[in-house]
């Protein structure tokens, strides 16, 4: 993994194990690029770039909130992950902790009670928002200098003892499980909308999102062969080449995709592992799945095939790249259809 000695590779690989596994990666405000191609089972076609974004209904990156989400009914209690138990009196001043909950909360029509965000959240929406989290590394004082009336976190969400701050000055925390899979998605809307007193809502976006997942998933080309897609983990400025293995948080949207999780199935037992050439060739990946910022970080498809064994294998040798936007990639949210539609088109083009 580059020059950077091994105790500090470890560290990182550690911190991100613990980010990875609430499915929410680092993402920047910057423009995202993007490497897509299209192909079918095929030779892939070289990869081409545009503008890297889940779009909503109106072409931009932005959520598509519910049209009456109706009006909250508070008090509620409700139970955090871990079962905590916790009373949300009014909710006019609400502070996600991660960019996955401030969709949730945007897409139920709530997102005029929001009032911070943290830097995933980049969709426009919340673009104006202060930002109160960088990747888990929350400010309990930025938190409390704007009166929140409740705090929305994963179970990842720390350190705990900004948590712990949070609490102790008397606001209400709720914390919900980190997504690992497309069966997360309707359990984390409903958490949140039940904090919120809007559980008829979450009924209701929970069913939207699953119903447009499930159109999409019909629409894989029934005649394609499966293609094996390694998810790699590249932050070239860091020197962290990382591939997925199961507990990644992609396998789930891979097999939606009509693919196979190449880590996964190579044997890889880690959620990441460092890449190596022996890896690589195990994986024998015929397409790569990356975040569009970490594409970006090691020079784009260009310098992606400079990391040793990725030119050695098929999606290498083809340049068959799939890129997706990081602050949505592993969200497991109201945008996931969206996510599934981008890899489902690229990685079969005309096809899909």
């Amino acid at each position: 993994m580059g020059r950077k000695s091994t105790e500090r590779n470890d560290g990182t690989v550690q911190r991100l194990r613990r980010r990875l596994a609430g499915a929410l990666l680092s993402a920047f405000t910057l423009t995202l690029t993007l490497t897509a191609c299209g192909g079918s089972a095929g030779p892939a076609p070289a990869a081409a770039t545009g503008a890297a974004r889940v779009e909503g209904a109106a072409g931009a990156n932005r959520v598509e909130p519910l049209a009456s989400p109706g009006k909250p009914r508070l008090p509620v209690t409700v139970r955090s992950s871990g079962g905590r138990k916790v009373t949300v009196e009014k909710a006019d001043r609400i502070v996600p902790l991660s960019g996955s909950l401030s969709e949730i909360v945007f897409t139920l029509g709530l997102g005029d009670h929001v009032v911070a965000r943290d830097i995933t959240a980049t969709f426009d929406q919340a673009k104006k928002l202060p930002v109160v989290t960088r990747n888990h590394d929350v400010s309990a004082e930025s938190v409390l200098s704007l009166r929140p009336d409740l705090v929305l976190a994963e179970r990842t969400t720390g350190p705990d003892e900004a948590m712990e701050q949070i609490r102790d000055a008397g606001v209400p925390v709720l914390v919900v499980d980190p997504a690992q899979s497309l069966q997360d998605v309707g359990p984390r809307i409903r958490a949140v909308a039940d904090a919120l007193g809007v559980p008829a809502a979450g009924k209701r976006l929970t069913q939207r999102s699953e119903d447009r997942i499930a159109a999409v998933r019909a629409a894989v080309p029934a005649h394609a062969d499966h293609p094996r897609v390694a998810f790699l983990y590249l932050r070239g400025s860091a020197s962290v080449y990382l591939i997925g293995g199961r507990g990644s948080g992609a396998t789930s949207l891979l097999e939606a995709a009509g693919a196979v999780d190449a880590g996964a199935a190579s044997g890889l037992s880690k959620d990441f592992t460092a890449i190596t050439t022996e890896a690589l060739a195990q994986a024998a990946p015929d397409a790569i799945l990356v975040m569009s910022k970490g594409l970006e970080s090691v020079g784009g498809v260009d310098g992606l095939v400079k990391i040793p064994g990725v030119a050695q294998t098929p999606a290498g040798m083809e340049r068959r790249i799939v890129s997706v936007e990081d602050g949505v990639l592993l969200n497991y949210g109201p945008r996931t259809d969206q996510v599934l539609k981008s890899m489902v088109r690229q990685l079969y083009g005309d096809a899909a």
